[in-house]
């Protein structure tokens, strides 16, 4: 490569990141000339043995799209890495890239927006946990032990905590659960504008609904880490392996060990709320 490709950096209040990367003219030519010459040797014309077209006559066939996918696979990972290096940030998520406009001899530039870990207060949860719990440590002759449900724990847990959860990350996740959503209405073999009749909803209420679930389900799942963080509550590698034997069938088992990082992460999240249950 040619010099450093130049980064610049900035924030937003919620706590995302966008990042401007300049690709320079060399390393675009650099990489151009690397793809031409892959189409030269892989194409396959009438007249010519495979790899012994005209140069000329294959580039007058390449898709100008294509090529400059191309080269953006080749230039784009690297140069967003070394913008997350350079400036010493540590994202989250995968970014959302948008591509400035492509003028022929000239730098390429593109937008990488993402995040970093939001802030997390989480106020006095132990205290609002207890009063919830109190009652299952009260048992009365001829009673049942009134034990708390997971609804009444989280709650409070949440009461009192605070998360600036980065938008780009809300709609993010709200894009899973939409694409979830369509999945299973297709199914039931509705389209949306048939589902979104039945419930009466307009689209952008149908949006706003799934953004506002995401945002309770993350802030959720970062209150858990951060009190999984602070009271040091770990997963080994044998509840891992142990939770994997327990599966069903051997294709849910395959999948458990294809994602056991995730795995791993669930039963964290389990044993965090075990140990407000039983504070």
């Amino acid at each position: 490569m040619a010099d450093a490709n130049k980064s610049t950096l900035s924030r937003e209040q919620d706590g995302s990141v966008k990042l401007v990367v300049t690709l320079q003219l060399a390393d675009v030519s650099a990489a151009r000339e690397a793809v031409v010459k892959a189409a030269v040797d892989e194409a396959e014309l009438p007249g010519f043995r495979k790899g012994k077209a005209p140069r000329n006559v294959v580039e007058e066939r390449l898709d100008t799209a294509k090529v400059q996918e191309e080269i953006l696979k080749k230039l784009l990972p690297k140069a967003y890495v070394a913008a997350v290096e350079e400036h010493g940030i540590k994202p989250i998520m995968n970014p959302k890239i948008h591509v400035q406009k492509i003028e022929p001899n000239k730098d390429w530039a593109f937008e990488a927006i993402t995040c970093e870990a939001p802030k997390i207060t989480l106020g006095d949860y132990k205290e609002r946990v207890k009063q919830v719990t109190a009652k299952s440590k009260i048992v009365l002759p001829g009673k049942e032990k009134q034990e708390p449900s997971f609804d009444e724990i989280v709650r409070a847990v949440l009461e009192g905590a605070e998360v600036n959860t980065p938008q780009v990350l809300v709609q993010q996740e709200a894009d899973r659960l939409l694409a979830q959503t369509l999945d299973e209405i297709k199914r039931l073999g509705l389209t949306l504008d048939q589902y979104l009749s039945s419930t009466g909803k307009s689209p952008e209420i149908f949006r706003k609904e799934y953004e506002e679930k995401a945002k309770a389900d993350m802030k959720l799942e970062f209150v858990l880490a951060k009190i999984a963080e602070d009271e040091k509550i770990t997963v080994d590698q044998k509840e891992v392996d142990e939770a994997i034997q327990k599966a069903k069938d051997p294709h849910e088992r395959e999948n458990l060990t294809r994602n056991s990082y995730l795995l791993a992460s669930i039963l964290r999240q389990q044993k965090t709320l075990d140990f407000l249950k039983n504070l």
